[in-house]
């Protein structure tokens, strides 16, 4: 890929991250106030991890310092599905907000892991 498709390609990818942590923040909004530092605070945090390491992964230019970032951003993203699949079971919300963020967060995970991928290549040549 070359530089112009992949910087093309990683701001399409943050773009959906974008969109995705400001459904979740607006989602958590309607938590109950017992939970503000439980299950708000922590999806909040984990849902921001995604977009904050995947920037700072492809800032850096080591390709095992970038995988490790993308890593830490994948991880991040599986810790807010689960935080969005608790909060629909204890009903903070609906079922069509939970498939439409479970939706996002799966396309974003083939993304992410298709990446890392990318990045596991040139480690082992």
């Amino acid at each position: 890929m070359r530089a112009t498709n992949t910087n093309n390609y990683f701001e399409q990818i943050k773009m959906k991250m974008n969109s995705y942590v400001h459904f979740v923040y607006s989602l958590s909004k309607t938590f109950p106030k017992d939970e503000l530092y439980g299950c708000t605070s922590q999806l909040r945090r984990s849902t921001l991890s995604i977009i904050l390491n995947f920037i700072e992964g492809f800032a850096r230019q080591k390709i095992a310092v970038k995988r490790n970032f993308w890593e830490i951003s994948y991880g991040s993203l599986q810790e807010s599905k689960y935080l969005l699949n608790f909060s629909f079971e204890e009903k903070y919300i609906t079922s069509e907000d939970y498939k439409k963020a479970d939706k996002m967060a799966d396309k974003m995970a083939d993304e992410i892991g298709a990446m890392l991928w990318q990045a596991l290549k040139p480690l082992s040549e």
